[in-house]
């Protein structure tokens, strides 16, 4: 009965298994590979400029929130992407606070054309890396002593999309949407 059970066992996976195929000499895969290798803060700062006073104020304050995106190439596999978030809370008295944050990711690109490779760096790098940031940025907020910050989730593929598509038009010599 164990013979049996072995038998038709085999017989599955010889049939009904798909194998891949047995992997290149080092470095030598062709397929396409994206990963992460690290994250981390590289540069964080936090200004409350007008404490203790700031807490005394009773209006509520104004919160504008800046964001950019860099990416630049490390090694011939390794892109470093930059998601820079600066956050200036203001009232009529003054600044509540304000803070800088610059949060990086190291990734690893192996086989990626660089039409693939930009989408990836401008779009998805940087919505991998946002939740760790945003809550880096709630943190240091609860910190200087407001009440917690949570920034709203930011769609980074539509804004990729967006960019790409105002660049074709100027390009193209004509006036890019929503300027006069």
């Amino acid at each position: 009965m164990a013979d049996e059970n072995d038998k038709n066992e085999s017989d599955a996976n010889t049939a009904g298994n798909v194998t891949t195929p047995d992997p290149l000499a080092n470095g030598a895969d062709t397929a396409p590979q994206i990963g992460v290798i690290s994250q981390y803060v590289k540069d964080l700062s936090v200004e409350n400029p007008n404490a203790p006073d700031v807490y005394q104020w009773n209006a509520q304050p104004q919160i504008d929130v800046q964001f950019n995106i860099g990416s630049s190439q490390v090694s011939d596999e390794v892109h470093e992407v930059e998601l820079k978030i600066d956050v200036t809370a203001k009232a009529d008295e003054g600044v509540a606070f304000a803070i800088e944050l610059l949060y990086c990711g190291l990734f690893g690109l192996r086989n990626v054309s660089e039409e693939q490779a930009h989408p990836f760096l401008f779009a998805e790098a940087p919505r991998l890396l946002f939740p760790f940031a945003r809550a880096i940025i709630s943190d240091a907020v609860r910190d200087a002593g407001f009440q917690a910050l949570l920034l709203e989730p930011i769609d980074f593929t539509a804004l990729y999309m967006q960019q790409r598509e105002q660049m074709a038009a100027q390009q193209a010599g004509e006036q890019p949407v929503g300027n006069a």
